[in-house]
């Protein structure tokens, strides 16, 4: 039997986003690996944001695996990856 992979952590940010360089430097010194995706580059990643963001451009945006959060303290990442049971979520703040 194998393991369950880890969900996969996408950030969604935009240049010049104070907040989205914080969270990137956490999950850096956490040690995780995640996805950054440009909102401003990329048509299709902003529109999600919108989608999980009551139709803002807010960001920084995580998935987690399936689990969308809007602007969420590098803690909430970890927890959320030590449980990917609970994924499934959007918590817009």
């Amino acid at each position: 039997m194998s393991a369950t992979p880890a969900p996969i952590v996408t950030v969604y940010w935009r240049p010049g986003c104070p907040y989205c360089s914080m969270l990137s430097r956490d999950l850096d010194r956490a040690g995780l690996t995640y996805e950054a995706r440009n909102i401003w580059d990329d048509p299709d990643a902003a529109a999600f944001v919108r989608s999980v963001a009551r139709g803002n451009e807010t960001v920084p945006t995580v998935t987690v695996g399936d689990t969308a959060l809007v602007n969420p303290p590098v803690e909430e990442i970890v927890r959320l990856l030590q449980a990917p049971a609970q994924s499934g979520q959007n918590r817009a703040t």
